[in-house]
């Protein structure tokens, strides 16, 4: 009976770990490598065939997103997870599987050009498509004997709808031990969301860490929806809109939650009826599913606003599908508020609302998430005067805000309320899912409390019968950092194109004039289309 740390430990990303009991090896979590994080995601340190099941705490990307590549490289078994995880994961692993092939279309464009050996996607949608037919999914407090002598248990996590704890119960013979995985730990009080189920007993726990070393400096602002709409008030007021950059899955379900509540009190006095767009793809989707059957995922004070109706539909509310519908928005003067990915403003629809709207100073922008350093929403906040976008000097006279949200992760004081609720305290607490100085700081603060912690290694292997560490790991190697300009794979291939259309166009010089106007009306048709 043992246990293996595959992934996240000292690190934040890349959550992947393995029991094993009466010769069957149970996965948790089989999340991408990110950021600092990343090394090289193809790379699975284990032999995918030898696994028999995987259980899914939620859907976040780094804990689900080489789900698709387990099964490509030969996973037989079944795929565990709550019923709006899977409906999540349906949508989520698509559009990863999408970026990967799109990534390596554009890496073999131009490695063709430089003689280097053709790329694979990491998966495709095919994998994924397979990856989705091995879901089999359950609600929480429901018991699965998912293989023999393995029981398994999902208790609400409160981070994100869907996402759990997941408690498992290994047998061999007539011993029997309980391991908690936590997954990622919600606050309490956010909207929407139940709080964190606390759990009574365990032999074994893992604890994530993201913020185990701080609190927050804020706690939920009773006011929070009041001075939301107050901006928006304000804004439409003065004819102006309201640009809200947001994560789509997630922070902008609850943000349209603020926003019914908004519209149904009349707190919005300049324009009761305003106009609110969704123009993100993958949000809209979220919403979709967020917007379907929710029993028993919800806190009380959701469901009573429910009052018959669908959580996220109010009047005014459209969700666009189209780029023809999301360049409409900005050719449409009517003051409106638009929802829009990404959060952090480094790709996607928001940097196209952002050219039409940063130099009109009637506008608002309110961040409401985490600006991470070097992205384009850190350097609005900061106060810079302009921004480039797609090669244009934008002047910023559009009002900033940033709106202090509701986390999804616990912090310090949540995790050890979370963790405090175990009586008797567990044998042994294997601290993971944080940088690596953070989960040596919140196992140090355990052991202060009188818990056995310590901070797992990446390959440690511990036995979970006599509690003896068999294989001590070893920290994950450091990571430069990246580069300030770290644009996506899909906007560099687009600069690559751009710089592959210069040398045409130098090429043509000296052309017949009426072909080369025609080249030009072309090319006009091309930039309208995407000016937008």
């Amino acid at each position: 009976m043992k246990l293996t740390f595959f992934g996240a430990a000292k690190a934040v990303t890349g959550s992947c770990h393995c029991v094993e009991c009466g010769g069957k090896k149970i996965l948790v979590d089989c999340g991408l490598q990110q950021g600092r994080d990343e090394t090289d995601n193809r790379i699975l340190p284990f032999r995918a065939g030898e696994m028999d099941a995987l259980i899914v705490t939620h859907a976040h990307i780094d804990h689900s997103g080489r789900i698709p590549l387990l099964v490509k490289q030969g996973f037989p078994g079944k795929i565990y997870c709550t019923r709006l995880t899977g409906q999540l994961l349906s949508i989520m692993l698509r559009d990863s599987a999408h970026i990967q092939e799109s990534d390596a279309q554009w890496q073999n464009q131009k490695g063709r050009r430089a003689g280097k050996e053709p790329v694979e996607p990491l998966y495709t949608l095919q994998d994924a498509e397979e990856a989705l037919t091995r879901v089999v999914t359950c609600e929480y407090g429901e018991s699965l004997d998912i293989a023999p002598g393995v029981r398994l248990r999902f208790v609400d996590a409160g981070h994100l709808l869907g996402s759990a704890s997941a408690e498992v119960w290994l047998t061999e013979g007539d011993v029997t031990k309980k391991i908690v995985f936590s997954g990622d730990i919600g606050n309490r009080d956010q909207p929407i969301i139940r709080d964190p189920q606390y759990i009574r007993e365990a032999d074994y726990v893992l604890t994530e860490s993201t913020y185990g070393d701080r609190n927050h400096d804020m706690e939920e602002d009773p006011e929070y929806t009041e001075k939301l709409a107050a901006i928006i008030d304000e804004t439409l007021g003065r004819g102006g809109n309201v640009i809200i950059p947001s994560f789509a899955v997630g922070r902008t379900q609850e943000l349209l939650y603020f926003i019914r509540e908004m519209k149904e009190q009349g707190m919005v006095r300049s324009v009761p009826n305003f106009k609110v767009y969704v123009d993100s793809p993958l949000a809209g989707e979220a919403t979709r599913i967020f917007s379907g059957n929710l029993h028993g995922y919800l806190d009380e004070e959701a469901i009573a606003a429910l009052k018959g109706g669908a959580l996220f539909q109010f009047p005014g509310l459209e969700i666009t599908e189209t780029s023809e519908e999301s360049k409409a928005l900005n050719q449409d003067p009517t003051a409106k508020v638009i929802i829009s990915a990404s959060g952090m403003c480094d790709a996607g629809r928001i940097r196209h609302h952002l050219k039409h709207n940063l130099w009109r100073s009637e506008c608002t922008v309110v961040f409401v998430g985490y600006q991470a350093e070097g992205s384009l929403g850190r350097r609005l906040l900061d106060g810079v005067k302009s921004v480039k976008l797609f090669g244009e000097e934008i002047a910023v006279r559009a009002r900033i805000v940033n709106f202090h949200g509701l986390s999804s992760h616990a912090d310090r004081e949540g995790l050890l309320r979370w963790i405090g609720a175990f009586a008797p305290k567990p044998r042994e607490v294997f601290v993971v899912h944080g940088e690596s100085a953070v989960t040596e700081i919140y196992a140090q603060t355990l052991r202060e409390r009188g818990f056995s912690a310590h901070s797992a290694n990446y390959q440690e292997v511990y036995d979970l019968l006599t509690g003896r560490i068999l294989a001590p790991g070893a920290a994950p190697e450091a990571k430069p950092a990246r580069p300030a300009d770290s644009a996506s794979p899909a906007y560099r291939r687009l600069e690559e194109n751009g710089r592959r259309l210069l040398e045409v166009i130098a090429h043509n010089r000296g052309g017949a004039n009426k072909d080369l106007a025609k080249f030009a009306d072309q090319l006009r048709a091309l930039i309208d289309k995407w000016d937008r």
